[in-house]
Order: structure tokens, then sequence, then C-alpha cells
């Protein structure tokens, strides 16, 4: 199992390589599978929205608004009334990890299982926790909120700043590897047949809880942050 997580974790990164200073321009994999998840997205979202109407609308129309309400609805829920103006990025947050999480039923390692993913979107999550903050709260509102309730955990409020992102990237990048490394033992030691109904919950029920969960926490950041 050792030598299993090492070669997940070890294996080059590399897909489009360029001979140029020691391969400083060198596109990773899951620089690829990134750039391809936001173009299949982009594409099936331009389709989808194409040709809408405000009567009579087509039933693609429909399928859309259902969606785009259902997605609303789900990250609106976390955030709360103060929060709402956040819900479509938290939505689109959401869709994006999913998606990136779903690619391993297509045989592509996903995004996610590459640290440098987790942690940009761990930062751009607590970026606009602590932005979100400053908006509702002030400047001067915000930094005193480092001191509530008590002065005395000042340091410990500071520290979260570098602790939340980490619990997020971590969290999401150890569940999405530990997922991987269960089905490739599976794959190694029985026949094809399970590892493919066992593939039903990793790849795709794991998969979207892992994307509901950062969300989730995110979203729950920015209630705090607000409040």
């Amino acid at each position: 199992m050792g030598g299993l997580l090492n070669e997940l974790l070890l294996e080059d990164k590399v897909m489009i390589h360029f001979d140029f200073m020691n391969g400083f321009f060198d596109i990773n994999k899951s620089v690829v599978v990134t750039w391809g998840v936001m173009a299949v997205l982009t594409l099936f979202l331009l389709w989808l929205t194409s040709g809408m109407k405000v009567h009579n609308i087509s039933t693609k129309q429909l399928v859309a608004e259902t969606i785009v309400d259902g997605l609303r609805g789900i990250t609106g829920g976390m955030l709360g009334e103060e929060g709402i103006a956040y819900r479509d990025y938290m939505a689109v947050v959401l869709v994006f990890i999913g998606a990136s999480n779903l690619v391993g039923l297509f045989g592509l390692t996903p995004a996610t299982m590459d640290l440098n993913v987790t942690v940009a979107l761990a930062l751009m999550s607590i970026v606009l926790v602590e932005g979100a903050g400053i908006h509702h709260k002030g400047v001067r509102g915000w930094l005193k909120s480092f001191t509530a309730p008590l002065w005395l955990i000042t340091p410990i409020n500071i520290l979260e700043i570098a602790i939340k992102p980490l619990s997020l990237c971590m969290r999401l990048f150890g569940n999405i590897i530990g997922a991987t490394v269960i089905m490739e033992l599976l794959k190694m030691a029985v026949p094809i047949i399970v590892p493919a109904a066992f593939s039903i919950y990793f790849d795709i029920f794991d998969g979207l809880i892992q994307a509901y969960v950062f969300v989730f926490l995110s979203s729950l950041y920015i209630k705090e942050a607000i409040e």
C-alpha cells in the first residue's frame, strides 16, 4: 500500500513538456484536466442557455432554470440571508469540484488529486471569506472581530486564517486520494466487477459529497465572517 501511495503521489505530473528553461513552462496533467472540465462545462452551459425566452419556454430552458434554482437553493441555504450575495460563486465552485471529481469515471486523474489545485481552491475561499468580513463589517469591525469574544484568544483567531484554508485543502485532497488508493487496491485484489460496483460510490457519490463538504465549510466560514 505504501508503494501504491508513493506511486500516486510521486508520479510524473507533467502532461505537456516544453524543452525550455529546464521545463519552467511545463503544463501538469491537473491543469489540462481543469481546462478540459471548464471547457466541457462552458460548452454545455452555452448549449443549455441558448435561445432562452420569457414566454413559451422550451424543455431545455426549463431544465436550465431548474438546475440554477436548485444550486442557488443549496448554496443559499448554507449562506443564509446575509450571505445570499455569494451563493452564485459557491454554486460555481460546487459544480466545478463535483465535475472535477467525476472525471475518474472516464479514466482520467481528478485535478483535485493535485495538492496545488486544492490549495488554490482553499486560498480562493479564504480570500472570499475575509473579503466578505471586511465588506460587511468594515476594516475596523473586521480587525475588532479577532478579539471576540475575549481579547485573550486573539492569537487563536488570527491563526484560524491559516488553519481554515489548510483544513479545506487537506480534507478535499486527502479524501480524493484516499478513494483513489482504495479503488487501485480493489483492482489489484478482486475481479473487475467488484471495482466497477465500488466506483459508483467512490467516483460518483464520494466525489459529489466532497464537493458539497468543501462548499458547505466555505459557506459556513463566510456566514461566521459576516455575522
